[in-house]
This record gives C-alpha cells, sequence and structure tokens, in this order.
C-alpha cells in the first residue's frame, strides 16, 4: 500500500543518508573498527592501513561522513547524490543501489535510446523496467524488481514510466531510492 499525505513526505532518502552519515560520525567518535574501515570508500584514504585510518578520525567532520554513505550507494560524491535522490533529471551517473545478485539475466546498454527501444519491445510481453546502474542503462523485469526488495506493483513505478533514466515523475524515483535504502537496511 501506498503511502499518503504526510506518509509520503516521509519517505526521504537524503534524509536517510544524513542518518547514517551521523550513526557512521559517532561510531567514528567511539573507534569502532567497522565505521573505521567504511573510510576506504574516501580515495585519499583507500589505501590507508588501520592506524592511519584511527589517526584521522579526530580530522573528520561530517562531511566526511556524508561523502562516505554517498561512495556506499555508488554515487561519486555527497553532491552528486543530493542530485540524483532529489530527482535531477540532468544526472547521467544513478548510483548503485539497483544492483542485486539476483541470477537474473538483464540487457544492458550504454545509450538511453537502444534502452528505451528495448524496454518497449519487452513491455509487449508483459511488465518491464528501464534502470540506472551507475552510467549504464539496463531493461529487466519483475523477478529482478523483487530481487531488489522493491514490489513490481508498486504504484510508484507507474508513477515513474517503468523508467528510472527519465522518470515521468521524479518524485515517485525518489520515494523507490528510500524503499530500496529501506530494503538494504533489511537485509543487513
Amino acid at each position: 500500500m501506498m503511502p499518503q499525505g504526510n506518509e509520503r513526505a516521509q519517505l526521504d532518502p537524503i534524509k536517510e543518508l544524513k542518518i547514517r552519515a551521523k550513526l557512521l560520525h559517532r561510531g567514528l567518535s567511539r573507534g569502532e573498527p567497522a565505521a573505521l574501515g567504511r573510510l576506504r570508500a574516501l580515495p585519499e584514504l583507500r589505501r590507508a592501513d588501520d592506524s592511519a585510518l584511527a589517526d584521522q578520525t579526530g580530522e573528520l567532520k561530517r562531511k566526511h561522513c556524508l561523502a562516505v554513505v554517498a561512495k556506499e550507494c555508488g554515487f561519486p560524491s555527497w553532491e552528486h547524490a543530493l542530485r540524483a535522490l532529489r530527482g535531477d533529471a540532468e544526472i547521467t551517473e544513478h548510483g548503485s543501489l539497483l544492483h542485486a545478485s539476483s541470477g537474473v539475466l538483464n540487457a544492458w546498454f550504454k545509450q538511453y535510446e537502444a534502452a528505451r527501444a528495448a524496454w518497449a519491445e519487452l513491455r509487449r510481453d508483459g511488465p518491464a523496467y528501464l534502470l540506472g546502474y551507475k552510467r549504464d542503462l539496463f531493461v529487466t523485469g519483475p523477478a529482478f524488481i523483487e530481487s531488489l526488495g522493491l514490489d513490481p506493483e508498486d504504484p510508484d513505478w507507474e508513477a515513474l514510466g517503468w523508467d528510472w533514466v527519465k522518470p515521468l515523475d521524479a518524485s515517485a524515483r525518489t520515494r523507490l531510492y528510500y524503499k530500496r535504502l529501506m530494503a538494504l537496511r533489511r537485509n543487513h
């Protein structure tokens, strides 16, 4: 069932990532090894050993933690994550949240027009979804959507136009990003 009114406004993936950054920052201040290890998502700390990571914690600010959670979602930066999660139609980098080890074969594309044509063809046989993964595009069916922990019959897919890359309603994509983040949380 789709949340209505005020509930819908609470489906905020940006707020969720800010909470994750806050928890990471708290874990770093406590010297938690798992939190320290997550710092390796930052390019400047990718090859740092454990003691070098621990030495960095006093200098780390919330903005560093925001960068970490953005990288963990496959975005190149926090600023890019904000643009994507807010529904910016100009982005070409969709992060890696729509990745799952599902065993489902998908048709992959570099060009939107080719992906859209394949999507239109697949839709003749039933539900089909045009999705973005980093800078690539792929076309898939309901089984893959389910493997993401999402409902293939969620009304937000129709609002989206079943097209993640060029959605009819960008706010539907924002809500689906949030639902995907929640699905990942449940599975970890």
